[in-house]
């Protein structure tokens, strides 16, 4: 079976992280993405581009799947060639706030004018309407305006989470969110507008439990979720490493008592109900804390596995590549990319099909794309003719790769590098 946006077509104007993830979940479901890009590329292309090729690892990870324009938006050409892209779309993505969209002819009024049937998503640091609206965001900045730098931090202070949370977080919710206004137009023939608003995602994700007592309105309590908040809720330090434990119903309590052949403590009042040991939950993990250290990780998987209480070892990034079962689920794609070479790659990892076993209805692997690699095909398609692709690339409106990896956008090679982008 086929994979199950085949057929709908996205272009994909936006940059860094939180876009590219989002238009590359699209992508390795099947829908076919154009990636429009400034001269000097998606600056992400740089990030620990240790090979000088502008192929970074993270390029390469979120932009798997798509096809490169080289497009220089400034110029009025250029943005006459993103009309006839955005005029054959399903969808538009980009991530510029609203006074750059106004100027490339990206506003929601202007996706719709010439397309009217398109999806128009926008991600925005902070929604419209409020007082930060025009306030350029990233990741880090988010972490810290959605409170989860906060939390994280705790007694402490203030902390990051050491990924780009928000920008993922937020990706996820585009793609969501642009699937729901597809099948929105898809019922009523209408173009649809999303505004995906990083603040506003964070904190209703954040305080989706962290919210506590002040859900009530006035505030009943506290904020905050206690046992995420504790201290002592950390990876417990076994004889000889680290072991994570997620002890949560009353049953697994139970069978932990039990384990540590101290069965009464399951009839204590306050380690009876998740509400009262939730109440008291410093003292149940500085238990298991010191229980932890009497066993190897080995022996207490062993031991939690057969009393079914959830349980994992600490793994770092590269212990992950021999992990037992994302080598038995084909977890990483090997990928041949045309000019980076042999690639180790996470697959995305949800399971199409009625056999769910059946990995390769849920993998695209695609590499990404060489900046401007597809320019002249993709020009062709929206039916321009190979003399007005030679005075767009003369004129440094459209660009395309030449043989070596640089790429070639105006002067007296362009046939040359025209001819050489065909070839390679």
């Amino acid at each position: 079976m086929g994979l199950p946006l085949e057929g709908v077509r996205v272009i994909d104007v936006s940059s860094t992280l939180m876009g590219p993830y989002s238009t590359m979940l699209l992508a390795q479901w099947g829908a076919e993405v154009v990636k429009v890009e400034p001269p000097g590329g998606d600056v992400v292309r740089k990030i620990g581009d240790v090979r000088g090729t502008s192929m970074g690892p993270a390029f390469l990870n979120v932009n798997r799947g798509k096809r490169s324009v080289l497009l220089d938006l400034k110029q009025d050409r250029g943005r006459d060639v993103l009309d006839r892209l955005v005029a054959g779309t399903d969808i538009v993505v980009h991530n510029l706030r609203p006074s750059a969209a106004e100027r490339l002819n990206l506003s929601a009024d202007a996706v719709l004018r010439t397309n009217p049937r398109a999806v128009y998503c926008a991600f925005r640091g902070f929604g419209a309407g409020g007082p930060y609206e025009n306030r350029p965001a990233y990741d880090d900045v988010i972490q810290a305006a959605s409170g989860m730098a906060a939390v994280q931090g705790g007694a402490d202070g203030a902390a990051y989470v050491r990924t780009a949370a928000a920008d993922k977080i937020v990706g996820l919710m585009g793609a969501a969110a642009v699937l729901a206004a597809l099948r929105g137009r898809d019922a009523t023939g209408e173009g649809q507008v999303v505004e995906v608003p990083m603040l506003e995602t964070m904190t209703g994700f954040m305080l989706l439990e962290q919210q506590g007592g002040w859900v009530f309105d006035p505030p009943a309590g506290p904020g905050g979720y206690a046992r995420t908040a504790s201290p002592h809720r950390r990876p417990c330090r076994t004889k000889d490493g680290y072991l994570a434990v997620m002890i949560y119903t009353d049953n697994q309590w139970r069978a932990f008592f039990e384990c540590i052949g101290r069965p009464e403590l399951a009839e204590e009042p306050k380690y009876r109900t998740i509400r009262e040991r939730t109440v008291h939950i410093d003292e149940l993990y500085q238990l298991l804390n010191a229980e932890m250290t009497t066993r190897t990780t080995a022996e207490w998987q062993a031991e939690l596995e057969r009393r079914d209480i959830p349980a994992a070892r600490v793994n770092s990034v590269t212990d992950l590549f021999a992990d037992p079962h994302l080598r038995a689920t084909d977890f990483f794609e090997h990928v041949d990319h045309p000019s980076e070479g042999p690639l180790r790659l996470p697959r995305q990892p949800v399971n199409f099909g009625p056999d769910p076993v059946r990995r390769t209805d849920g993998a695209k692997p695609l590499h990404a794309p060489r900046l401007g690699e597809h320019s002249l095909e993709v020009a062709r398609e929206i039916g321009l003719g190979d003399a007005e692709i030679e005075r767009l690339v003369a004129s440094g409106t459209l660009g395309v790769p030449r043989a070596g990896g640089t790429t070639a956008r105006s002067g007296s090679s362009t046939r040359t590098a025209a001819t050489a982008a065909e070839q390679h």
